[in-house]
Formats: C-alpha cells, sequence, structure tokens
C-alpha cells in the first residue's frame, strides 16, 4: 500500500497513529488491502506446468508439495523478518507514549496551545495550528525509528530500492500531506468534542468515520500520484484479461493503470478503489513482470473486494471498534484529568492540548484490540481470496504468489500466532484454499 496513503488516513484519524499496529501494518480501511509480495528474489524451487499437473488431489498433500518448494533459508529468513515485526510494533507503541509523555510532562504541549491561541482567533483555528505542531514533532521524535523500520531494515532484507537520498524525499512529501491532514483533523475533531460534551464519544465516531470517507475519496486521485506515476497498463494482454474479469462482475472501468512502484519497493501490488459509484483498477510494474496466471489470481482478489464492499464494510467494522474506542479514552482521560490535568496545565477533555494523553490512551486500547482488528481484516482477505478464484480460476497463479509473500511473510504460524498478529491468512492457510478450490473444481 502506497506510504503516503496510509500516513493521511491515519493522520485523519489522528488516534490510531500511535498505536503503531498495520502496517504497515495496520490497515487503513481508506482502500480494499492489496495482495503484496517481492518480484526480485522468488528464491523459490521453480517447476513447470507437468509438476503443476501431477499434484496429488488431495489439498492437504498438494500444499504440502508447495511449500516443500521453499528453501529453508528463505523460511528462517522470512520467520525473522515477520517475528522482529512484532517487536517493532511494541517499540512504536513505547515511542508512541514516550513522545505523549515528553510533551505533557514538561508541559510544552500546554505552552503550544497557548502559542497557537495568540495565533488563531478562532478555536478551529487555535486546534488546527497545534495540529501541525503536533504532526511536526511526533515525526522529528519517531525519524530515527522510521528511518530505522523502513529503510534500513527493508534493505537488510533487500526489498527496498531507493537510496537514501530519494527515501527521504517521500518522506517530506508524506509528512507534508500527513501535516495538513492533522491540523484539518483536530480542527474538526475538537470543535465536535466543545459542542458536544459528555457525548463527544459517539459525535467524536461519526466525525472521524466523515474524514476515514474523505481520505477514500480523494486518496486515489490526489494523494497517490504525489510519490508514484500513474498510467494506462500498456500491456494489452493484461490489459484485456483483468478488464474481462472485471465487466464479468459488473466493475464500471473501461481501463487497467500501472504505477511504478519498482522505485521504491521489490514487492507487488494492487488495488480497485473508489467509492460511490466509481472504481479503479490499478497495479503497480511489479505484478506486471510476473506470470499472467498470477496476475490474474491477484486482480481477481482485488476485484472481489470491490464487488464484495470491502471499503464500506470495513468503514462500517472500524467505525465500531472506533466508538469501543473512544468510551475507553473517554473513562480514562476523566480520570487521568482529575489527577493530572493540573500539573499537565490541560483544561479539560475539549483542550486541544490534551492530544498527546488522547492519543496515548487510545493507542493502549489499539493495541490491546490488534487481534480484533486483524481478524477483521484477515476475514475479508480470505473472503477476497475465495473470490478472487472463483473470477480467475487459477487456483496455481494463487498459490505461486502466495508462495512470493514468504519474502516478508511467516509462511506458516501456529494458530495463536495467525490469530494475533496476521493481518492477512498465512501462506499454508492461502495456499490450501486454492488446493481445496482446485480438488473440488477437479482442475488440473
Amino acid at each position: 500500500m502506497n506510504k503516503i496513503r496510509s500516513a493521511i488516513a491515519a493522520a485523519w484519524l489522528a488516534l490510531s497513529l500511535a498505536g503503531g499496529a498495520h502496517a504497515q501494518a495496520t490497515p487503513a480501511p481508506a482502500a480494499a488491502p492489496a495482495v503484496s509480495a517481492p518480484v526480485s528474489k522468488f528464491h523459490i524451487r521453480p517447476v513447470d506446468d507437468a509438476w503443476r499437473t501431477s499434484l496429488p488431489r488431495n489439498a492437504d498433500a498438494a500444499t504440502q508439495a508447495y511449500l516443500d518448494r521453499l528453501p529453508a533459508d528463505v523460511v528462517a529468513r522470512s520467520n525473522a523478518y515477520f517475528e522482529g515485526g512484532y517487536w517493532l510494533q511494541l517499540w512504536n507503541f513505547v515511542l508512541g507514549l514516550a513522545i505523549s509523555w515528553l510533551l505533557l510532562r514538561r508541559q510544552i504541549s500546554a505552552r503550544v496551545r497557548d502559542a497557537c491561541t495568540r495565533l488563531g482567533r478562532f478555536g478551529f483555528a487555535r486546534d488546527a495550528l497545534y495540529g501541525v505542531f503536533y504532526s511536526l514533532a511526533s515525526w522529528v521524535l519517531s525519524l530515527p525509528l522510521d528511518i530505522y523500520q523502513n529503510y534500513t531494515r527493508e534493505h537488510e532484507y533487500e526489498m527496498a530500492t531507493q537510496s537514501f537520498g530519494p527515501w527521504f524525499v517521500d518522506q517530506l512529501t508524506g509528512l507534508g500531506v500527513q501535516t495538513v491532514a492533522f491540523a484539518l483533523a483536530l480542527g474538526v475533531l475538537y470543535a465536535v468534542i466543545r459542542r458536544t460534551g459528555e457525548r463527544w464519544w459517539l459525535w467524536g465516531t461519526v466525525a472521524t468515520m466523515g474524514l476515514m470517507v474523505f481520505v477514500v475519496l480523494v486518496g486515489p486521485v490526489w494523494i497517490d500520484p504525489l510519490t508514484n506515476t500513474y498510467k494506462p497498463v500498456s500491456d494489452p494482454v493484461v490489459k484485456a484479461a483483468v478488464l474481462q474479469m472485471a465487466h464479468a462482475d459488473e466493475v464500471p472501468v473501461d481501463n487497467v493503470y500501472e504505477f511504478d512502484a519498482s522505485r521504491q519497493t521489490t514487492r507487488v501490488s494492487a488495488n480497485v478503489s473508489g467509492i460511490f459509484g466509481t472504481a479503479s483498477v490499478r497495479l503497480n510494474d511489479n505484478l506486471l513482470r510476473t506470470s499472467l496466471p498470477e496476475i490474474r489470481a491477484v486482480m481477481g482478489h482485488e476485484l472481489g473486494h470491490f464487488v464484495m464492499n470491502h471499503i464500506y464494510k470495513g468503514l462500517c467494522e472500524f467505525s465500531l471498534l472506533i466508538l469501543a474506542g473512544f468510551l475507553f479514552v473517554k473513562w480514562a482521560m476523566d480520570a487521568l484529568l482529575r489527577r493530572f490535568g493540573a500539573a499537565w496545565g490541560l483544561q479539560g477533555v475539549a483542550d486541544v492540548a490534551g492530544f498527546p494523553l488522547f492519543i496515548a490512551v487510545f493507542s493502549v486500547f489499539m493495541l490491546v484490540t490488534t487481534p480484533i482488528n486483524n481478524t477483521l481484516v484477515r476475514t475479508q482477505e480470505i473472503e477476497a481470496d475465495r473470490f478472487g478464484l472463483n473470477l480467475s480460476r487459477e487456483p496455481h497463479g494463487e498459490a505461486e504468489a502466495d508462495l512470493k509473500l514468504t519474502e516478508y511473510r511467516k509462511p506458516d504460524p501456529g494458530p495463536i500466532e495467525e490469530f494475533v498478529f496476521f493481518d492477512h491468512p498465512s501462506t499454508r492457510h492461502r495456499v490450501h484454499d486454492a488446493m481445496q478450490w482446485r480438488e473440488a473444481m477437479g482442475t488440473p
């Protein structure tokens, strides 16, 4: 998923940022989640069509045959990368709490609020100016971890293609988008809190979801092109294959677009974005370098997200999570403000200077509910996989793409591990679904 897209979605939410979860991982519901895999170094034992045809009909045996093509060093490297992500979730969470503590404990936040009050005549202007400050401060304080997590580590695992200069320019572009988003989001959120009093948690949820819908609407048009170039797919075979699947399910598109993700990463990605009757089918240039069965399988999956209205369903599901989170924030902030509010220079929940406390408490809620959030997303991914199999009729294309996920996603986790940490089904799960479809349909 485009990094700026993730940043602005999180900024609109303003609250789930410190939870540090999808990314990568926290998949923002702003777009149907993409299927990703690196293309530069498969390290998977190659096979031909005769091998695929000779696979056992039994789904369990065929799945194991696919997984046996993964060399031990590939599995070990994948496990190390993915399990390291568990620790990064924790460090991002701890860093978020530390930033909030720094801003509150030394009354930096209260002093910035006072300065913003002198500069902004109205409450919205003051809160928007504070949003600018918080965006810049949190970005600077998080920069060392961000460089390690998203630049150094990605290069160590050979999944990044940018040198530091272009990478940092992209980060600055994302910062600009994030800062504008924070300004608007905090201006709207705190205006709602002031006007609705004790029921701010309910109307704050409504406002937050409205902002997220706005992100879904403008992201593909105005945000994504800031760091990538989009153009119609030049390969007529790929274009015809994808449009044939789209039209079979009445997806209202007449073109397919590609974008130059290879300038940043070796992973493939694709999405079908759009709401309110619009749709845009997009895949990156790394995916175009794979086989046609894999492209059909991946795009069948992405079309499934659109046809099954996963964007709308995801927004509705996440709104319930936000509602519960805001209720938790109300309870916790009321208690914390009674005890520490005066020492921190805060004037109540409607005081924008309390935003670091707001986001710290909300991040605790998001961390605790990580398995719930991941399960909601993972369920949609499973549904899209099965839709894609019925649409593309490419079980081997699906399995081949799934094997490539082992470059950055642990292929065979335990059931508890998958439930807690996986926002997509594991490689074993996805290959097994493909082989079950193959067995049921009686295809080669």
